[in-house]
């Protein structure tokens, strides 16, 4: 279909288009008319997203996500919250609610069920463009109602997040008061298990009295390795064949004395055997003295090497006794040391407890803080006024869409009574039912009135006639 004939098909069929349009505009002002009207109120809540938690003092991440702003309408349109709105409206607005539910309902099912349902349909909340203020819009018959609900709204999604907020914190609160209580517990039977283990080995001051024995573990080593010394060398002495080579009889001044004496009476008697002669009285008397420092000397020397003996034996009992001794002493540094150890595990039990008692202790106060802190980042910004226009139907907004509706109608169905009863309207309508070219074509009597004008044209058609 050309333009050509599309326009002469509405120059044909104008009147239908004309009569469709006012059909649907007087059915669209009518119904507009017939609709009740109503009123829309609006409150604004605003979303503090960038103040810190006020118990923590962190800041939390996820309030600034793109999903934070879609979660809170999710919220303000739930069930809970309509719920809440039930609880939150004004009383005197039940009698006109129950006639509407008896009217709709016929008091056939549950009014609360209906009431929440009507409250969630009425509801729109949307977020202001580019900031954090949310828009919560309730439509209504009643211009006090529609105000008073969503006031009601904004006061119910303040009180839900408060309480979405204080559920997992209360548990959070309840978990960790029972953790405290168990770390408690296991703090105390810590300590008690030192304690015992400290009353059942005696042990006062185990570092100390570790040390303490470590020091006489240490000092009796020390003497025992004198000892060993002293019997090392007191045995060397013992074997010497030469008693005289001794360093103690060497060094023995009364034997050096003797020595001293005996050399002096030996050098006296070679000169008595010379002079005197051997049988001289006193030349025998100095053999006689000669040979009593020699038995003297040897006595003396025989006490020296008894003595080492002796010093030998006591050195070696000694030795065995210090070897013993130190035994004992190191079987017990071993048991303080493992008592020691032992008692540093305990210890370690303790402080391990301790940190997880003063943790989980930390975060219960904190935990019990939060549970019971009903603030909100969420402030309500604008209360709801009740309107004082209409917001529904939009009269205007139906004329203009009936008019535009009514055009396409009106023309839509222009065309179809064409398509259902064709006219030849003109030479491309001819061509298409006849399939022939057009040699030519003839104006239709108001066009040749029009260009040569009526006396003109009644002359023409008496001409003709005598013809």
């Amino acid at each position: 279909m050309t333009p050509q004939q599309f326009f002469l098909i509405l120059r044909a069929r104008y009147k239908i288009a004309i009569i469709t349009l006012l059909v649907t505009t007087a059915a669209a002002v009518a119904v507009t008319l017939w609709l009740p009207k109503q009123y829309t109120a609006n409150a604004a809540v605003v979303l503090d997203v960038k103040s810190p938690d006020p118990v923590s003092g962190q800041m939390l991440s996820g309030m600034i996500a793109p999903s934070y702003m879609a979660t809170q309408i999710d919220i303000i349109n739930s069930q809970r919250v309509a719920q809440r709105v039930t609880k939150l409206l004004p009383k005197g607005q039940g009698t006109w609610i129950r006639s509407q539910w008896l009217e709709d309902t016929e008091g056939k099912g549950d009014f609360d069920l209906w009431l929440t349902n009507l409250l969630q349909t009425n509801l729109n909340a949307k977020p202001a463009r580019d900031s954090n203020v949310i828009n919560i819009g309730y439509t209504g018959a009643d211009a006090d109602f529609a105000a008073a609900a969503a006031n009601a709204f904004s006061q119910a999604y303040l009180d839900i997040n408060v309480d979405l907020k204080l559920a997992p914190a209360r548990q959070y609160a309840a978990f960790f008061d029972e953790q405290t209580k168990q770390t408690r517990e296991r703090l105390e039977k810590a300590q008690q298990a030192l304690s015992t283990y400290q009353q059942q080995n005696g042990i006062v001051s185990a570092d100390e009295k570790l040390d303490y024995e470590t020091a006489k573990l240490n000092d009796t080593s020390s003497q025992l390795t004198v000892i060993q010394g002293q019997t090392t060398d007191s045995e060397s002495k013992r074997k010497n064949s030469k008693a005289d080579t001794v360093a103690e009889v060497m060094q023995s001044p009364l034997i050096n004395g003797l020595k001293a004496d005996i050399a002096r009476l030996d050098a006296k008697l070679q000169d008595s055997n010379v002079i005197l002669g051997k049988n001289h009285p006193q030349t025998q008397r100095t053999e006689a003295e000669l040979a009593m420092l020699r038995t003297q000397l040897d006595a003396e020397t025989r006490k020296i090497t008894s003595s080492i003996d002796t010093t030998y034996q006591v050195s070696k009992q000694r030795e065995q006794q210090l070897q013993s001794a130190l035994a004992t002493q190191k079987a017990r540094v071993l048991v303080l040391n493992k008592q020691r150890d032992e008692l540093n595990i305990l210890r370690h039990d303790i402080e391990t407890a301790q940190r997880a008692y003063e943790a989980l202790s930390q975060r219960a106060s904190q935990s019990d803080v939060e549970s019971q802190n009903g603030q909100t980042n969420i402030s309500v910004l604008n209360a709801a006024l009740p309107p004082t226009r209409a917001s529904k139907p939009r009269t205007a907004l139906n004329i203009v869409l009936s008019i535009f509706v009514g055009s396409l109608l009106g023309v839509g169905l222009a065309v179809a009574l064409e398509l259902l009863n064709r006219r030849v309207r003109s030479t491309y309508d001819l061509v298409e039912a006849l399939n022939l070219p057009v040699l030519g074509s003839i104006a239709s009597a108001s066009t040749m009135i029009k260009r040569s004008g009526p006396g003109k044209f009644a002359a023409l058609t008496s001409n003709g006639a005598r013809t």
